[in-house]
């Protein structure tokens, strides 16, 4: 059932102080994954104080529930809450106080503005159809929140039918809304692979299997690689981070391992990117006579925003803040967001809130205003509502 969308840049207005009092408390005191406690109960009690019912999920994980006045569906609101291990260099008054630790990618906004969002809808509840879940996910920039929290139930009880998430961009000017179709955020897969040779007196190299060579030939083989699957499947990486082995100068070497991580597009792509570098690294193994272990981890799936969550996502959007206000992203993103999972097999959108500024995300020096939380919380809010009632919906 359609209904008349609140006014909701208004209402937001007037929840600014605490919002950004609610900003200051996360951003002074930042945890790292799976260390969130003190900022689980932050948000417990910002729930509370909303008469919103809630659980913790595996140690820091926070569920809020917040049911309408009529029946509907059940549309889902993640929001990451760990911090990163940079030492903060900006001159805010609620800058960390926790040494070497910092809010550089804007989570203390993603869990201010989705509280904020929750006040609105709970001001509403009685007009709203059906069920709002917030998810509060833990290590987003380590090892991963969403993949434990889905099984731990957090889609279920109600099922969950459709999950919305959002990243500030400082990429984007501050206000605006970016929407991204399709393929948004790459999948990720670490991988270590160990070359095992015969070692020999440096003076007499045929005499043994030389594991250091391999391993740069297999390098250099995953270079050429990545060029030529971005031709053929789209932006692809394949990056080398290590590359040792050996123990002396004089010494064919023994032993010699790489490590890196592969980030694709789409699950076709990551299926034939992990084939291909498995297959370099055994044809450089072969051509040295050495033996090759290759262990590729699956990480982070991706994101690919479903179509019709998108629209409905855009088009409340340029209602809510103006046409020229949201932009169509054309362009993917190479780095990885484990949103990816809950929108696997729940249809869903992830889209960026512009925050301008001068500085990047991870940069010791970044900071959203403040002032820019009533209108990210109104968004989302405007989004969840436009989907439980109907309103701008895609097909």
């Amino acid at each position: 059932m359609k209904s008349t969308q609140p006014d909701f840049i208004s209402m937001a207005k007037s929840l600014a102080p605490w919002l950004t009092e609610l900003r200051g408390r996360f951003h002074r005191r930042p945890e790292l994954g799976n260390q969130e406690y003190a900022t689980a109960g932050v948000i417990e009690s910002a729930l509370s104080r909303l008469d919103i019912s809630h659980e913790r999920l595996l140690d820091t994980a926070v569920v809020g529930l917040l049911s309408g006045g009529r029946p509907g569906r059940t549309a889902a609101f993640r929001a990451d809450m760990d911090a990163l291990p940079i030492q903060e260099a900006t001159d805010a008054p609620f800058a960390s106080v926790v040494p070497g630790c910092m809010h550089a990618c804007g989570h203390d906004f993603h869990m201010t503005a989705a509280l904020g969002a929750a006040a609105l809808l709970a001001q509403c509840r009685e007009r709203l159809p059906g069920h709002v879940k917030l998810l509060f996910q833990p290590a987003e920039e380590g090892i991963g929140g969403a993949e434990r929290m889905i099984a731990a139930g957090c889609l279920e009880s109600p099922h969950v039918d459709a999950v919305f998430g959002c990243h500030v961009s400082p990429d984007l000017p501050a206000g605006t809304v970016g929407i991204r179709y399709g393929k948004f955020y790459a999948a990720s897969n670490p991988f270590a692979i160990r070359f095992l040779g015969r070692s020999a007196h440096g003076a007499e190299p045929e005499k043994g299997a030389d594991a250091i060579a391999a391993a740069a030939s297999a390098v250099c083989a995953l270079l050429e690689l990545r060029r030529t699957l971005t031709e053929k499947n789209g932006p692809t990486v394949i990056s080398v981070g290590i590359l040792q082995g050996g123990d002396a100068e004089n010494i064919i070497a023994e032993h010699a391992h790489i490590q890196g991580i592969i980030r694709t597009l789409g699950p076709e792509a990551r299926l034939q990117a992990t084939t291909a570098v498995r297959q370099a690294a055994l044809e450089a193994a072969e051509q040295y006579g050495v033996q090759a272990d290759v262990r590729i981890r699956e990480s982070y799936p991706g994101v690919v925003n479903h179509d019709g969550m998108s629209l409905l996502a855009e088009r409340t959007a340029r209602s809510l803040l103006g046409e020229n206000q949201v932009t169509i992203l054309s362009r993917p993103t190479l780095t990885t967001e484990d949103f990816g999972y809950f929108i696997e097999n729940t249809p869903g959108c992830f889209y960026h809130f512009g925050v301008g500024g001068n500085y990047p995300l991870h940069n010791d020096h970044f900071l959203p205003d403040s002032d820019l939380l009533p209108l990210a919380a109104a968004t989302h809010a405007a989004v969840i509502w436009d989907y439980l009632t109907g309103s701008n919906t895609g097909k």
